[in-house]
């Protein structure tokens, strides 16, 4: 869209520019973000899916990389919801979209070294207008890449840094060589861990399973928010180690994440998962976070603020 914020201004995107010799450019040391922006055509308005837990994740990613100050704190939660909402009343949208926060190492230093005394870290963000990232009515094609997901003594993956999306960028590569719209990583253990992207769910006999937060996953938002609406619903919410031949045999199989919300596989590393439709614990909550994140249910109504 139009306008993006960068340097505590929104400008006009054209205008937003940084040095050839940006540190976070030349290797990686920023972390971001996604918020979700549902259009309710009804109300006409936006309702932003829990932006403070998103942007909080957003301080911790910063904080883990050793990105800000120690004095003070150059970026409070509350201050950037609000560089949201006018981000949006400036570029006027009028259907769903993606708002992509980030932090960067803004000094032009050589050294990799991350050091905000050098240079505060700037926050910048644009929007765009995005319906589905991944197909949320039809099955996916998944892969279980060769690729394995980067280690927390290697480099922290529960926040989303920016630099180590490369290994995302290599499994998702990989997956589309081999005609597969998604790929799935196994960690350093040799357990499932998630997608390029994306939280893992399983179903198997009825339960809800997923990889631990300590299993090397994202701590995904969209991953907590469908846990809390299956434990509404009565449905058993697991947080094992999940076998990657346990994908071949569980009922369902889907992901979750800001961008591709809730997305089933209907083939992995071209074995049929269940039926090879979406499952009915998988349509079921599907169909209850479409409805929350749009505002038609009451209950799920503190997960937005509306612009």
């Amino acid at each position: 869209m139009k306008y993006v914020f960068l340097k505590n201004k929104i400008i006009p995107e054209e205008q937003s520019r940084v040095p050839l010799a940006t540190n976070a450019l030349q290797y990686g040391n920023g972390v971001f973000g996604g918020v979700r922006g549902y259009w309710n055509s009804q109300e006409k308005r936006i309702y932003l899916l829990k932006p403070c837990e998103h942007f909080e994740r957003l301080v911790n990613s910063a904080k883990i990389l050793g990105m800000l100050p120690a004095k003070s704190m150059p970026y409070q939660v509350l201050e950037i919801v609000e560089i949201v909402k006018k981000l949006a009343r400036r570029n006027k949208p009028q259907g769903d979209v993606y708002i992509r926060p980030f932090i960067f190492q803004s000094a032009p230093l050589l050294t990799p070294v991350i050091s905000p005394e050098k240079g505060e870290p700037v926050l910048a963000m644009y929007m765009i207008e995005l319906g589905d990232y991944l197909s949320t009515s039809k099955g996916l094609k998944g892969i279980v890449t060769s690729w394995r997901r980067i280690d927390d003594a290697m480099a922290p993956p529960r926040g989303k840094v920016c630099g180590l999306y490369v290994n995302s960028s290599l499994a998702r590569s990989d997956a589309e060589a081999q005609g597969a719209d998604e790929a799935i990583f196994l960690n350093q253990d040799g357990s499932v861990c998630e997608g390029s992207a994306e939280n893992i769910f399983i179903v198997r006999d009825g339960k809800l399973i997923t990889p631990p937060v300590c299993a090397n996953i994202l701590e995904g938002v969209t991953r907590q928010s469908i846990m809390e609406i299956a434990k509404n619903e009565g449905i058993s919410v697991i947080e094992r180690n999940v076998s990657r031949t346990e994908l071949y045999i569980a009922e369902e199989v889907f992901l979750t994440g800001t961008a591709c919300q809730v997305a089933y596989f209907s083939k992995i590393d071209n074995r049929k998962i269940g039926t090879g439709r979406i499952g009915p614990i998988t349509k079921r909550l599907q169909e209850i976070y479409f409805d929350a994140v749009h505002g038609r249910l009451p209950e799920y109504k503190t997960w937005l603020t509306s612009i």
